[in-house]
């Protein structure tokens, strides 16, 4: 490996680490839950995710490995997450050279009020325009809720289609389960879920009056 990747993949699980620590102090990611990926080249690709099993408070810049585009272990210690087939998928749609996975209670409560309608419209707030590309507090932005499942292949190849289906969208929810963000890069990735967690509560508030 390069010194020039080397030096890549280090400011890369430095930046995801920070992430994870900080969204544990959020209430985002308690104990094991949730997880954090970057590209760390295109041809071929090689994407830096986190490991399962880690308690995202403590992360560190070990508890990475590095996958292929078939999602196998080609550098690190450890299992990668269940969920690095929905990774690689909006990677590859989407083009997103960072992917964040939240569970906050109020991404975790909507997910599941909200199923049956499926998704979530929220407009009219000034945050709105921290998404990128968004100019208006009036923009509408549909977050849509999948179904959750434990077959990892089964629900990528859903969020496959959703994702041909709605190309505008900055996430989608996964019921009872969390949220789903990604960027042009690290930063970018986490202003999402900074923007779209803010809006989740915000909604959440209003809905349950709380």
């Amino acid at each position: 490996m390069s010194l020039e990747n080397q030096n890549r993949i280090a400011e890369l699980a430095g930046l995801l680490a920070e992430c994870g620590r900080n969204f544990y102090q959020r209430g985002w990611v308690l104990g094991t839950s949730g997880n954090f990926s970057a590209v760390v080249e295109s041809d071929p690709l090689r994407l830096l995710i986190t490991a399962s099993g880690h308690d995202k408070g403590q992360l560190t810049t070990d508890h990475f490995v590095e996958v292929n585009d078939k999602g196998v272990v080609v550098a690190g210690a450890g299992k990668p997450s269940d969920e690095t087939r929905l990774h690689l998928t909006l990677v590859n749609q989407r083009g997103a050279a960072s992917v964040l996975h939240t569970h906050s209670v109020w991404s975790t409560l909507l997910s599941n009020a909200h199923f049956h309608e499926g998704g979530i419209s929220i407009a009219g707030w000034e945050m709105l325009k921290g998404l990128a590309g968004v100019k208006t507090h009036n923009h509408e932005e549909w977050l849509p809720i999948l179904d959750n499942s434990q077959d990892m292949s089964e629900l990528a190849n859903r969020l496959s289609a959703l994702l041909n289906e709605r190309p505008n969208i900055h996430g989608f929810l996964l019921r009872g389960h969390g949220l789903y963000t990604w960027g042009a890069n690290v930063q970018e990735a986490k202003r999402h879920i900074e923007i779209l967690e803010f809006l989740l509560e915000v909604t959440g508030r209003t809905r349950f009056g709380n």
